[in-house]
């Protein structure tokens, strides 16, 4: 996780316009926020060279590609292996993200199913993955909040 300097009340600005409208123009967006054009270009230039602006992936729905069923799989696994676990499931196609914990579990793994068989397959190729030790996987069944961060600003 990067860190970076706190927003302040122009990247609040610019960002809730963002979030709103994020296809909107750089014209749009000055005029939205009542920022200069140079000021907007120079602040989204700077988001997508520190990472502040997350990739476009996020906001596909995996349905829309055939895969309708989603689940999370936490993960324990041998701690001295947990590198070379993490690049074996970015290898695995529907593994969609990978989230090391603190705690009882070591990783949150999200992944997208055709169905249930399928599911199947894909949790045992995470579990037949050298370094996992044991796994659990529920599925989602609704999504109760969406991602967000508009509350944050």
């Amino acid at each position: 996780m990067m860190t970076h300097r706190p927003a302040d009340r122009s990247d609040s600005s610019l960002l809730r316009q963002l979030i709103r409208s994020p296809t909107a123009t750089i014209v749009a967006l000055a005029e939205a926020t009542g920022l200069a054009r140079n000021t907007v270009r120079a602040r989204l230039d700077r988001y997508e060279r520190d990472g502040v602006l997350r990739s476009l992936e996020r906001r596909i729905d995996p349905a829309f590609l055939g895969y309708p069923l989603g689940a999370y799989i936490v993960t324990r696994v041998t701690q001295r292996k947990l590198d070379s676990v993490g690049a074996a499931l970015a290898g695995i196609p529907e593994v969609v993200e990978v989230l090391g914990l603190s705690g009882v579990t070591d990783l949150l793994i999200r992944v997208a199913a055709r169905d249930a068989e399928d599911l199947y397959r894909i949790a045992g190729r995470i579990l037949d993955v050298d370094g996992v030790k044991r796994t659990s996987t529920g599925l989602v069944m609704r999504e109760m909040v969406p991602y967000r961060v508009e509350q944050l600003l």
